[in-house]
C-alpha cells in the first residue's frame, strides 16, 4: 500500500511538474474554455446549454488521449517499465496508478469549470450535481484506458500523435460537444457513436441535466464503463516491459477490440 501511495504521489506531481503534461492537463482545457465561453457564447448561444460538460469532455480527451500515451512510450523507452519488473511493479499498477491520476486532474479542471461557468458565461448549472461527478469520473477512466492502450501498442511517440488524434479530432466535431448530436447527418451520427466522448455527453445531458438525448444515457454509462475495462485488460495483455523486448503476448492488432462495446452501441442504440 505504501508503494502504491508513493507512485500514486509521483505520478500526480509529475502531472504538475511536467511542462507537457501541465499543459494539457491543465492550461489548455481552462484556457479553451475560456476561450470558448465569450467566442461561442456570442456566436452560437446554444453552446452555452452544453458548456459544462462539453469542456469537462474536453478536458478529459485532452489530459487522456493526448497526454497519457507519450508519457508511456517515453517510460518504456527510458527503461523505466524494465525497472519496475525488477523490483516487482505489475503492469496492472503502471497503467492504472496513472489513470487515477488523469482522473484526479480532471475533477480539479472540472470543479473550475462546472463553478464558474454559471457566474461567468450563465451556463445553466446541472440538476444532479452526483451524476456530473460520476459521468466525469466514468469518462476519465475510459479515455484513460484507451490512452494507455495507444501508449502500449505505440512503437513510438510519432505514432501516438496519429492514434491519439484519430480519436481526438472526430470526437471534437462529432460527438456533440461543438454540435448538437441531433444536427448530424446519418452517416456522421452513427461515425460519432463509436466515439467514447459522444456517450459521455449523452450520458451527461440524460442523467447530469435531466434532458431528452439520442441514446438512452443508462446505455451510455454501461458502455463507458465496458469500453474503459476492455482498454485497461488489452493494455494488460499486449503490455511490453522494454523497447528491444520484440516478443509479445498477443498481436497488437487486437487493441482494435477497445471499439468493440462502442460498435454494439452504434448498432443497437
Amino acid at each position: 500500500m505504501t508503494a502504491f501511495a508513493q507512485h500514486f504521489s509521483f505520478e500526480f506531481r509529475t502531472g504538475l511538474r511536467d511542462r507537457s503534461l501541465l499543459l494539457l492537463n491543465y492550461l489548455f482545457p481552462l484556457g479553451f474554455y475560456v476561450m470558448m465561453g465569450y467566442l461561442m457564447g456570442s456566436i452560437n448561444p446554444q453552446f452555452i446549454d452544453t458548456m459544462i460538460p462539453a469542456m469537462i469532455v474536453f478536458a478529459v480527451l485532452s489530459g487522456t488521449i493526448l497526454g497519457r500515451p507519450s508519457t508511456v512510450v517515453e517510460a518504456r523507452e527510458a527503461g523505466i517499465f524494465r525497472s519496475f519488473r525488477v523490483n516487482g511493479v505489475p503492469a496492472l499498477s503502471i497503467l492504472a496508478i496513472p489513470a487515477l491520476t488523469s482522473i484526479f486532474h480532471t475533477l480539479i479542471v472540472g470543479a473550475a469549470i462546472a463553478l464558474t461557468a454559471g457566474p461567468l458565461f450563465k451556463a445553466p448549472l446541472p440538476v444532479h450535481w452526483p451524476a456530473l461527478v460520476g459521468i466525469t469520473v466514468l469518462a476519465a477512466f475510459t479515455c484513460a484506458g484507451l490512452g494507455a492502450l495507444i501508449g502500449v501498442i505505440s512503437a513510438n511517440s510519432q505514432v501516438t500523435i496519429l492514434w491519439s488524434q484519430l480519436i481526438y479530432l472526430p470526437s471534437m466535431m462529432l460527438s456533440g460537444m461543438m454540435v448538437p448530436m441531433s444536427m448530424l447527418p446519418k452517416g456522421l451520427a452513427s461515425l460519432a457513436k463509436l466515439l467514447p466522448a459522444t456517450y459521455a455527453m449523452q450520458a451527461f445531458q440524460g442523467l447530469a441535466y435531466g434532458q431528452p438525448g439520442q441514446m438512452d444515457p443508462r446505455a451510455c454509462v454501461a458502455i463507458l464503463a465496458a469500453g474503459g475495462v476492455l482498454a485497461f485488460a488489452l493494455g494488460i495483455l499486449l503490455f511490453s516491459w522494454d523497447r528491444r523486448n520484440e516478443t509479445r503476448r498477443l498481436h497488437p492488432a487486437l487493441a482494435a477490440l477497445a471499439l468493440l462495446p462502442y460498435a454494439l452501441g452504434a448498432a443497437l442504440l
